[in-house]
Parts: structure tokens; sequence; C-alpha cells
């Protein structure tokens, strides 16, 4: 039995080596085919594939599972990437460094954290600017390399300079100097470009705009504030008023002006409604118009009687012997003089004063006005004719009126309501009380024609107000993506690979511990008093001989059999065992 058995596989082989030998290089397919062929790799073929699909999906995870990354800084030196790097590392950040366009990248939620982290420790450092350019200048420059640096210095500290405002995050600047003329009609002002990069939901004010302008403006001899420009990182033009008239800048300003007062009686019927109705169950609206024209009036006024200022004149008597008394005092002089004749005096106009005459200044204390007032009632009868010339004070008076701006003229409330998802809809005495209290917070006033007007209606829905971010667009919506779909493909691979194949390769080894035993029954044949054509499996009562070993045809058969030969003899086990070591 044993010598029909050899010759077999001996030729066979032969006969194989034979028919490979040949087609070895010319059939490529073939030779895999028998590679794939062979027992060895038949067995460790399932799995080869087991450890590759292992593989795919741990690739998938990794490459599904990794966080998108974000640019933390482009254009980094080596030296400001290598401190960067180290502090991020410190700090447990993984960062990486892309190799096409050179930029720091780091993953998207530990961005904010990795910014806050370098800025607390002043990285990356910037380099060498400012007056410390001037410091690695080589011997022997010409004189515009040396301008043109001194300019660059100049342009880094003014950047730096800016930068230290809380809402500025980067800025630059550019400046136009122009060369040096002795000719007066060749000379030209220097001029600057700024471009500020602003923190997010920040803006700069007014105030500080006109700060950075004066600012870079003196910064550089014979520059003018209306030479500089600064732009945002939107492109927006932030120096308005340099390129505008008087009268745009007027306009604006009085727009502000205006929205300033409608702000202010807003903030008003809110604060008074608010407790009232709830936020968020009334909106309003204020127009204002206001008088923004500045009035002034300057007045002059007299006084139509006026006050007796000088009189100056003489008079002429009508009597014959109205001659005055003179000579000697004496006996004859104080005689009295004769009885006199008294007759009426003739009327006569009294002369106006002559045109252009110009009024004499006379102190309260002047004897003027009233000696002539004395001469008049004692020669009234005696007076032929007079002529006198007078001047009047009269009075004057000067007023100015200047009126601010700001006056508002008309004033116009709009008040809705939110009506009552459920109930009842606002009455009629409710609203006209809101009414009330909106013109009392106003300042309503009927002369002026002011108008409030409150009403009561439904609101449209909530989306329609209030546009909510779509659950589609969530920021943790690819987070649990991601991680779903990795732990789907990992179940798949499990499933679909790893199962069935564990399965395939558990009924190879079955199959291929059987073969070898049916094998041995066929040319062997079943034992006395048995039907079949397979050998029954061995008794554990039944003794293993040197028989048994030689007739088994597979080598995993004699290893079992002296597995249980050990199992149930172990001492003539260790014997033999002993005089093998010693043989």
């Amino acid at each position: 039995m044993s010598n029909a058995l050899t010759p077999a596989p001996q030729g066979s082989t032969g006969s194989g080596l034979a028919a490979m030998v040949p087609e070895r290089f010319a059939n490529p397919l073939n030779q895999l085919q028998g590679l794939f062929a062979q027992p060895a790799v038949r067995r460790s073929l399932p799995m080869a594939l087991l450890i590759g699909l292992i593989g795919a999906a741990a690739l998938a995870w990794m490459m599904l599972a990794s966080p998108n990354q974000k640019v933390l800084f482009a254009g980094l030196a080596d030296a400001d990437k290598a401190s960067v790097t180290a502090a991020l590392q410190a700090a447990n950040i993984t960062s990486k460094i892309d190799a096409a366009t050179g930029s720091l990248t780091v993953n998207e939620d530990d961005y904010s954290r990795a910014r806050i982290l370098l800025a607390g420790q002043g990285l990356p450092k910037a380099a060498p600017g400012g007056y410390a350019i001037l410091d690695n200048l080589p011997m022997g420059v010409s004189r515009a390399v040396e301008g043109e640096r001194l300019r660059q210095a100049r342009e880094t500290e003014l950047a730096r300079s800016i930068q230290e405002i809380d809402a500025v995050a980067e800025a630059r600047v550019h400046l136009a100097t122009p060369e040096q003329s002795v000719f007066v009609r060749d000379s030209a002002a220097p001029s600057a470009s700024v471009i500020v990069k602003l923190q997010p939901g920040r803006s700069l004010g007014d105030a500080q705009v006109s700060s950075i302008i004066n600012l870079v403006a003196s910064s550089v001899p014979g520059m003018k504030p209306e030479g500089v420009t600064i732009v945002d990182q939107m492109g927006g033009l932030l120096t308005k008023g340099a390129n505008q008239s008087a009268l745009g800048a007027a306009s604006d300003e009085r727009v502000a002006f205006q929205r300033r007062i409608e702000e202010k009686y807003r903030a008003q019927v809110v604060q008074m409604l608010t407790p009232l109705i709830g936020a968020g169950n009334f909106t309003t609206e204020v127009q204002a118009d206001v008088d923004l024209n500045e009035t002034q009036a300057t007045k002059e006024s007299y006084d139509k009687q006026g006050v007796l200022r000088v009189e100056q004149g003489q008079w002429t008597g009508n009597g014959k012997d109205g001659q005055a008394p003179g000579g000697i005092p004496g006996a004859l002089s104080n005689t009295p003089p004769p009885a006199s004749t008294l007759s009426a005096p003739q009327p006569t106009p009294t002369p106006t004063p002559a045109p252009g005459t110009a009024p004499v200044a006379s102190t309260p204390g002047a004897t003027g006005p009233v000696v002539a007032a004395a001469a008049g009632a004692v020669s009234d009868a005696l007076k032929a004719s007079d002529q006198y010339s007078r001047a009047y004070d009269l009075g004057k008076e000067v007023s100015v009126s200047r009126t601010a701006p700001g006056t508002i003229t008309r004033l116009s409330v709009a008040v809705l309501l939110r009506d009552p998802e459920t109930g009842k809809p606002r009455s009629q005495l409710e609203i006209q009380q809101i009414t009330q209290l909106v013109q009392t917070a106003v300042g309503y006033s009927q002369p002026r024609g002011d108008q409030v007007t409150v009403i009561s209606r439904k609101f449209a829905g909530a989306t329609a107000l209030d546009d909510k971010q779509p659950w589609y667009e969530a920021g943790w919506l690819p987070v649990v993506a991601r991680n779903v779909t990795a732990l789907v493909i990992a179940l798949l691979v499990l499933f679909l690979g790893v199962r069935p194949l564990a399965t395939a390769l558990l009924k190879k080894r079955d199959d291929n511990a059987a073969q070898p035993r049916a094998a041995l029954g066929r040319e062997i044949g079943p034992p006395d008093g048995y039907e079949g054509g397979q050998i029954p499996p061995p008794r554990s009562d039944q003794p293993v001989s040197i028989d048994a070993l030689e007739n088994a045809r597979n080598y995993d058969d004699r290893i079992g059999m002296v597995r249980g030969f050990t199992r149930d003899n172990p001492a003539r086990a260790a014997l033999a065992v002993r005089d093998m070591i010693k043989s």
C-alpha cells in the first residue's frame, strides 16, 4: 500500500515542475494562480484579507474622523514657525504645516484657543522692523536706498502705533514723500495711505478716525490731515470728510443729529411700554422733523418823545421903559421905579433849531435848561421875540436774538401692538390708554402738529420675523455626520467582510481536518464490524502504538495521537523524552 501511494506523488510533482518551468515567465497570471494555490498561501489568505479590511476601515476612520484644518498664520518666517509650533505642542494643540503654501494650520476647534495662547506669549514675533531696519544698513549705500529704508522704518513704526488701538487688529501704512525742491511751484505735499484690519464685530468711530489721521499727519513733516486716506479690510473709505464738501459734511451732521433725536424718543417709548406689554409684543417708529437752521437777529429801537438835552437862544423885550436899571448903587438907585403900563405881548413863533445842529452832551447838573426856564417865567410878559436852539435825547435799545438749531417742528410716532394669541383682542379703551402713555412719554404737543398712532394687530409667524439658522447648517451636524459615517463603515466591514471570512476560515480548517481521516479510511478500510467508509474517532481508552503513528498519513493526525499518548501516559512520555535527549 505504501509502495502504491509513494510513486504517485513523486511522478505528479515531477510532471508539474516540468510543466511550470516553460510557463514561469511566459504567463505571470498562471504563476500567481500557482502561488495562491499553495497550501500555506491559501491558509494565510483569509487572514491577509482580514488585516487588509481592518486597515482600510482604520484609514477611512482617520480620514473621516479628522477635524477640518484652519489656517492660523500664513507667510511666517521659519524662526516664527518653530517658536509657534513649540508653543502649540506645549499646550497639546496639534498643528500642521502645509507643504504647498507653507501656512501653519490647526484644528478648527482649537483655532480660537491657539490664537489666545500665542497672543498671550507675544507670538509670532514680528520681523525686524521700525528703526531697527536702519541698524542693518551696509556701508556705502546710496542716498536713494537710505531714503527708502528710512521711509520703510517710518511706515512700520506708524503701523505699530495704529495697532495699539483696541479695535484695530492689523495696520499697514504707505507714505508718499516727494523729493524736496528749491522751487516753490515744483514742491508737493506728502501724503499717506493707511489700511486697517478691524477686530471681528468692531468698528472705528469718527473720533478714532480723526485720531489716526492726526497721528499720521503729525509724524511726517509737511503732511496735512487732508492728505491721509484710511481704508478698512472691506474696502470701505473711512476718511469721508477729506473728499467731501462743506455742504455734504453739514448734511451728514444734520442727518446724524436727527437720528439721535429719533433714537432718544424711541428709547423712551420702548422703556415705557416694555413693562406693560412685554418685550417683543410691540414695535415702534419715530419720525422727527427738526429745524436745524441757526438764526441770529439784531434789533435797534428809539423813544419817540425824547428828553430835552440842550437849549440855546435869546429873546427881545416889548416895553418902552423897559430899560434895565443901572448906575452906581446909592440913594437914587434905591428909589422905586415909576409905575409902568402893562400891555399884552404879541406872540411870536418859536424858531425851530437849525438843521444839522449837533446835539451837545450835557450832564444832569447842567444849568442851561434851568436858567432858560427861570428867564422865561420872569420875562414872558416883557418878551417880544425869542430864538432858541434845542437838542433832545432819544431812547435807544439794541437787542440781539440767536436761535440755536435742534428745535422740533413736528413729531410723528407709530406704535404697533401684538394681539394676544388666545383670548379677546385689545379693547379700544386699552389702546386709548396706551396712546396717552406714548403721548406723555414723547412730549406730545397739539399746536405743534404732533401725531401719535397706536394700533393692535396680529403679528406674522416667528419664522418671518425671527429667521433662525436651519438645523442642517448647525455646527454640530458635520461632526455627528462624520462620526456616524465612520461607525457605519466599520460595522459594514465587520459584518460583511470580517465575519464571512472568519466563518469561511473555520469551515475550511474543519474540512482540512476531515480530509485526512476520510483518505485514511478509504486506504486502510474500516475495522472489523464497522460499516461505512470513514474511520471512527479513536477512543480514549484505546492505546496509541507505533504502528498507528506510522500508518497516519497526515502530520496533524500524528501530532494529535502524540498529544493523546502524552495525556494518557505522562510518565512514559517523560521517559521517552529523556531517552531522546540522552541519544
